[in-house]
């Protein structure tokens, strides 16, 4: 039996937020040994056959947000996250083809020394040619975080999945560090996470997937495997979808 036909997902978008680049408790931006575990995980799901793109933050380098409460103007702060996040996508990079995997890095902001521009046909192609696709400078516009940016890539490039990595193994009821009783769900429906108020991503980025139907599955970063696991179908962190139960 051929690998591939472990794989549920055909085309998965993952979504990396810009701290999992940092070595915990360090001051550093970037941790060449944390990017290269990532590089080996993405690595690892590939050999599964899967299309994997890539849509990566900036907040381990400059949060736009952030500096806009601090009084400086948001559109310009947001600007310089675009760009913290290429920083980063280039990093991902190097490692990824350090790891023997082809990668094209797209960026919404047009910077032809260093990335494509985006172009929807571009990216499926590079994806149906086994290419790994890396997103970066969000949506080009300010105003819009990676998350929106994860959920509106997953939609024009047709993708059957988001991968939302962070640092817990899942959505809980109530904040797991404050609260040891708190339940982590195994799988939740959009309706009830929005009635729950659970922050699975920001609101523009959540409707986008409900709209779409796109399913989502929230995941700890940190445990070797999950990547490979959520896309074969194991039971991962938590689902969201629209149904009750897993989409076959």
């Amino acid at each position: 039996m051929s690998q591939q036909s472990h794989v549920r997902y055909k085309r998965v978008v993952l979504k990396l937020s810009g701290e999992v680049l940092r070595e915990p408790g360090s001051r550093d931006s970037i941790s060449p040994e944390v990017v290269q575990k990532i590089a080996s995980q993405v690595a690892e799901a590939r050999k599964l056959g899967v299309e994997l793109a890539i849509v990566i933050g900036g907040g381990n380098i400059w949060r736009g947000l952030t500096a806009s409460h601090r009084g400086m103007n948001r559109t310009t702060a947001d600007y310089m996250g675009m760009l913290a996040t290429v920083i980063n996508g280039l990093a991902l990079m190097a490692a990824l083809e350090a790891q023997g995997i082809e990668v094209r890095v797209q960026t919404a902001i047009e910077m032809q020394n260093l990335a494509e521009p985006f172009i929807v046909r571009r990216a499926t192609r590079h994806l149906e040619l086994g290419r790994v696709v890396i997103f970066v400078a969000g949506t080009g516009n300010p105003f819009f975080s990676t998350d929106t940016t994860a959920a509106l890539r997953a939609a024009e490039i047709g993708a059957q999945l988001i991968l939302k990595a962070t640092k817990v193994d899942g959505i809980y009821d109530s904040d797991p560090l404050k609260n040891p009783d708190a339940k982590r769900f195994t799988h939740i429906t959009y309706s009830d996470a929005l009635s729950r108020r659970l922050q699975v991503m920001d609101s523009t980025a959540f409707s986008l997937c409900m709209d779409n139907k796109m399913p989502i599955i929230v995941f700890d970063m940190n445990k070797p495997d999950n990547i490979r696991l959520a896309i074969a179908g194991e039971e991962v962190g938590t689902l969201v979808s629209e149904k009750s139960q897993s989409p076959q």
